[in-house]
């Protein structure tokens, strides 16, 4: 019971390791159910949903039949145009899901990071190489541990959600607030291997960087997400909060982790990464995100080539205190760039917890870009990522198939 428990709330960290072994302040609501229609993120008219748009549709309403999902909302892109925007399912009981409803965007915030990092160096404001200590000299081994080695997650630190009693405090009070050191303790109590030799997914690198990029700048980390990354790509339905909250239109959120079927939409994710990083955003936000991160726009040449290469190729393997489904491989064709999963010319996110599922993914030869979101049924599996199912499945029904598995 308890490794079941165990894997459902280390979903993000395990959907990671999953895909390289294939080959892991809000404003006030406005009054009004139906304020948001016809404004923003909207669904496409159905008379002008046809061709590949027709066929993302397909693939989604067998797949929320199939799972058994409460909600599915996707956006397809292609060249930075819409193919199609729909919504399909409730949000809750007779409450129909909406593309313009706001959920957890979980690990895309963590893309954003990198990518701010990336911009960072880009400036020559800091080096990937500089060490931690530098900005963290609080942090034990800070000084053999770099910018680089938190942003492509191989500094060594172990995952602190892989700590049983980490997971069962999590599974006993979801709402607790957490600080940024509370998690970072319960990753040092282990260290899988010395850094920079070796490849795992560990949320303590960016609750880390998250504080790096804060003290390098001198701004709070929402404020430096929002300068570097969220307002450049004109995302303006991404936000941080720092409280529960979710902006409205809301997409509830449900799950069975805890043995009941319970909502989890307010659950507290402070737990998931930095502080000033726990964002929400629209299906349509995500979308534009995996182009403006996966296409590299706002970084140099350079910077795009460490996006997608760090150096974690031909990192990646089980030590004495890490396992092979935690270290793993890391090839060409599928590892972990920085802040990103690069699987064959897709650069992919794949947030899930609490309910909720996501993922977004871009493709640099088609120009596709694919957005999901999706929330759980009474009898969905608990340990399966549906949203990247979809999109896979969607890829692959666009004739460019994503590499590795959901």
């Amino acid at each position: 019971m308890k490794r079941t428990r165990s894997i459902r709330l280390f979903c993000a960290a395990a959907l990671v390791a999953a895909s390289l072994q294939a080959v892991s302040a809000v404003p006030a609501a406005a009054s009004g159910q139906d304020w948001w229609k016809g404004r923003g993120c909207v669904a496409t008219p159905s008379r002008d949903v046809r061709g590949a748009g027709r066929v993302a549709l397909e693939v989604a309403e067998q797949a929320k039949r199939e799972f058994g999902l409460n909600a599915v909302i996707l956006r397809v892109n292609r060249g930075g145009r819409e193919v199609v925007t729909s919504a399909m399912g409730e949000s809750m009981t007779g409450v129909p899901a909406d593309p313009a409803m706001h959920f957890r965007i979980g690990s895309v915030a963590i893309a954003f990071m990198g990518t701010t990092l990336l911009r960072l160096a880009d400036q020559g404001r800091v080096s990937l190489d500089d060490p931690v200590s530098r900005w963290i000299p609080e942090l034990p081994n800070g000084d053999h541990i770099t910018l680089r080695m938190l942003g492509n997650t191989t500094s060594g630190l172990s995952d602190y959600v892989t700590n049983t009693d980490f997971l069962a405090e999590l599974a006993a009070h979801p709402f607790r607030q957490w600080t940024p050191q509370e998690l970072v303790d319960f990753a040092l109590t282990k260290t899988w291997y010395a850094p920079g030799t070796n490849w795992s997914y560990s949320h303590a690198n960016f609750v880390l960087l998250g504080a790096a990029l804060a003290r390098i700048t001198h701004t709070p980390l929402d404020q430096v997400l929002r300068q570097y990354v969220i307002d450049p790509l004109g995302l303006s339905e991404t936000r941080n909060s720092y409280t529960p909250d979710i902006p409205t239109p809301v997409l509830h959120a449900f799950t069975s982790e805890r043995g009941t079927y319970e909502e989890s939409t307010f659950w507290n994710p402070s737990w998931t990464t930095a502080p000033g990083a726990v964002l929400t955003g629209d299906i349509c936000d995500v979308a534009s995100s995996a182009e403006g991160i996966g296409a590299g726009r706002l970084l140099s040449p350079h910077g795009y080539q460490e996006l997608l290469d760090p150096g974690t190729v031909g990192l990646g393997g089980p030590t004495k205190d890490c396992p092979p489904d935690v270290c793993v491989a890391n090839t060409e064709e599928l590892h972990y760039g920085m802040s990103v999963l690069v699987l064959g010319d897709w650069i992919v996110q794949n947030p899930s917890f609490s309910g909720y599922a996501a993922a977004q993914g871009y493709s640099s030869q088609t120009g596709l870009a694919l957005a999901v979101s999706t929330t759980k049924g009474p009898t969905t599996p608990g340990d399966l990522n549906t949203a990247q199912v979809i999109m896979n499945r969607i890829a692959a029904a666009l004739g460019h198939p994503i590499p590795g598995k959901a």
